[in-house]
């Protein structure tokens, strides 16, 4: 009996080898999107940087988010004249007005204003950014298309620069703004001379 689960145990085992095979020849082949895919998600990260960095201009409380929303919107303007280049010559049609993410991205920060306006502009500006290093780095190496390739590389070391402009920028808004920064505990001397907050009363 024993020998009978051994023997069938072992034919399960090699029966499954080849569908973990595929899987992982599967997996390995989707990591380059399609020349398309790429272009028309590019189009649409191009668009949202512009249209909220221009937001940022007249939204943002901090000057460096200010400035740093400028040079997302004429960085971005750059990339996506490029990119209108490869889509002719790919026959790609791209994009003009935001994704659904993006606009309902967009509707949120309008109302904000200010710091509330930083901290959350400035957040999903590092989420962005990591995401399109990533496609970049992928497609500057294995998109199929030349041109797409070539687009993929040269944009890449800006897309770097952006990401970490965004979290030294990040730092920047946190580190002078909420709670945290008005009550740092680091000098406690300083922080009692400066602080707003009435001192609880003494019981006897």
């Amino acid at each position: 009996m024993k020998h009978v689960i051994v023997i069938a145990v072992g034919l399960l085992a090699i029966s499954a080898a080849p569908a973990f095979a595929g899987g992982a020849k599967h997996s390995k082949a989707t990591k380059s999107m399609s020349n398309e895919t790429f272009v028309i998600d590019a189009a649409k990260a191009n668009i949202a940087e512009i249209e909220l960095g221009t937001l940022a201009e007249t939204k943002a409380g901090s000057q460096d988010v200010k400035n740093f929303g400028k040079r997302m919107a004429d960085d971005h303007q750059k990339a996506l004249n490029s990119l209108k280049t490869v889509a002719t010559h790919q026959k790609i049609a791209l994009p003009t007005t935001l994704d659904p993410t993006d606009q309902a991205l967009k509707d949120r920060l309008e109302k904000l204003s200010g710091n509330a306006f930083d901290r959350a502009y400035m957040s999903a500006m590092i989420k962005d950014h990591r995401k399109d290093v990533s496609e970049f780095r992928t497609e500057s190496k294995h998109a199929k298309a030349a041109d797409v390739r070539q687009y993929a590389s040269s944009t890449l070391p800006t897309l770097e620069d952006h990401l970490k402009l965004a979290q030294s920028t990040d730092k920047s808004v946190v580190g002078t703004s909420g709670t945290s920064a008005k009550h740092s505990t680091k000098k406690p001397g300083n922080w009692l001379a400066g602080s707003s907050c009435t001192a609880a009363p003494i019981l006897a």
